[in-house]
């Protein structure tokens, strides 16, 4: 308890030393200008020495002056650019820095795996009567065996969203707070250790330049990665969890986007388009600005050592969608998306360390949607998208381990996720969406649980111990909204983690228990 005060007014008086630093500077460059004006005159007298006529010829110097106007079409030619350089978000130090009110035991309470949700617009009062909503959106962390356990961590306006992001361990959180006010909106960080938040980009949204790229922490929880427009391009940052030592680490004028941390660290993930557009900065080889080339909505994967910056490519297959890792050396990727008018999407895994790629052969199916490969990268489950849907478990040489005719998710509408030591897969639906109960398979698609509802099952996760399932599911037997379950690992005993909240809920996923 002391520590953490001690730690909070450390950084107080840090913040504090950093604005009087600023006020005591006096402002010496200001005289500067007023010594361009004294040199301009004493040039112009120079012609006063001509006035005889035999001195004529000294007038023959201004033309030369004219060739400096000359000059200025030089510059008119690399303008060729389409593109307007745009305007670069600059990073701040924890200003708008306030205290929080979590527990100050929290980082013990996460040793234990928890599951994060936000609960928005809540009601409060009981009874028949509707309560107006609050505009107040409360991020809380539960644990799976005590429904009223939950924890409030964090409360922002409603604005933000789903726009909050969590590191693994739970003690560092990122989030957007949009305002009409520049000097509030932007992206805020929350150092939970010592209980402060504080905003370290003045910025409106995390669409750059039309891509939406979520950040994500390092396995840590110390190092934040985000996307971020620079003057032409995108380009990949990362920042301390205090809010210093922001880094471009791309920095070559291509785009460079949605980025993801391998599970020790060492290497990130993410999707560039260097190969067809080495720059989009006016004047440089290669450069795409001022041809047709739109900008791009995909780019081929590639990985950057964190230590050394040296970055491979990882595959040749052109992906519009986030990669992510499997371990620390395999990743997974999809080439080919239906809603750009592909008719194929198929599955790439990639060993980073061999260089092999695979792709999952072995099946007609031409669109492979929501797949969740196993967490050793052998098995994949996936859904078959044709006439119509069917639930489709494959080895990762292509041979069909199961097929499943009777779960028929709408395209884009299933989801699937393994338990950590892939013996277990559980599957439901999407976005409220969930026709079905609690669903869970083994490893060679054999039933564990087929439950009707309620509850329904939406977006299922494995805690990571691997002990329980966290899902959103809907009992229309009492209101029909949205609410987070957890069940054990077989899917059996579900428990109702926000029956006693009213507004809006939405599930995040597992923090803590690492």
């Amino acid at each position: 308890m002391h520590f953490r005060l001690l730690k909070r007014a450390v950084l107080m008086i840090l913040l504090l030393s950093v604005a009087a630093c600023g006020a005591l500077n006096p402002p010496t460059p200001t005289p500067t200008p007023t010594l361009t004006p004294t040199h301009l005159p004493t040039a112009t007298f120079t012609p006063t020495d001509t006035p005889p006529p035999t001195n004529t010829p000294t007038p023959t110097l201004t033309p030369t002056f004219t060739f400096t106007p000359s000059l200025t079409p030089t510059f008119t030619v690399t303008p060729t650019p389409s593109n307007t350089p745009g305007a670069v978000a600059t990073f701040t130090y924890y200003d708008n820095t306030d205290f929080i009110d979590a527990p100050d035991n929290i980082l013990s309470i996460l040793a234990s795996p928890m599951i994060a949700y936000l609960n928005t617009n809540n009601r409060v009062g009981t009874g028949g009567t509707p309560q107006p909503g609050n505009n107040i959106e409360t991020l809380y962390f539960a644990a799976p065996t005590n429904p009223n356990g939950r924890i409030q961590i964090l409360q922002f306006d409603s604005s933000t969203g789903t726009d909050v992001f969590i590191s693994q361990s739970g003690s560092s959180i990122a989030y957007m707070r949009p305002s009409g006010n520049p000097s509030v909106s932007g992206l805020y960080l929350v150092d939970l250790q010592i209980g402060v938040t504080g905003r370290i980009l003045p910025l409106d949204n995390l669409t750059q330049r039309g891509i939406y790229s979520e950040p994500v922490w390092s396995p840590d929880g110390e190092q934040l990665a985000l996307v971020l427009a620079t003057g032409y391009d995108l380009d990949i940052f990362t920042v301390r969890r205090d809010g210093t030592g922001p880094t471009n680490v791309t920095n070559r004028g291509s785009y460079d986007f949605y980025p993801a941390w391998s599970p020790d660290g060492q290497n990130i993930l993410f999707v560039s388009d260097r190969l067809r557009c080495p720059s989009w900065i006016p004047g440089e080889p290669g450069t795409c600005d001022g041809t047709p080339n739109p900008p791009p909505t995909g780019g081929n994967v590639f990985v950057m050592n964190m230590a050394t910056r040296e970055t491979r490519q990882v595959s040749d297959m052109w992906v519009s969608e986030p990669p992510r890792w499997l371990n620390p050396r395999q990743v997974v990727y999809a080439a080919g998306d239906p809603l750009f008018g592909d008719p194929e999407r198929s599955l790439w895994i990639t060993d980073i360390v061999s260089g092999d790629s695979r792709q999952l052969l072995g099946s007609t199916d031409p669109l492979k949607l929501a797949e969740a490969w196993s967490p050793s990268g052998q098995q994949v489950i996936y859904q078959a998208a044709g006439s119509s849907t069917q639930i489709v478990l494959a080895g990762i040489g292509g041979n069909e381990i199961g097929r499943i005719n009777d779960l028929t998710f709408a395209r884009y509408g299933m989801s699937a996720a393994w338990s950590p030591d892939g013996t277990r897969v559980a599957i439901g639906g999407v976005n409220g969406e969930c026709p079905y109960g609690v669903i869970v398979y083994d490893s060679g698609l054999g039933n564990i649980a087929r439950g009707n509802p309620p509850p329904s099952m939406c977006e299922p996760t494995f805690s990571p111990d691997g002990r329980y399932i966290g899902f959103t599911g809907v009992n229309s037997r009492v209101d029909g909204r949205v609410d987070v379950y957890a069940a054990n690992s077989n899917g059996f005993g579900a428990s109702n983690l926000t029956s006693a909240l009213r507004g809006n809920i939405h599930m995040i996923g597992w923090v803590g228990g690492q």
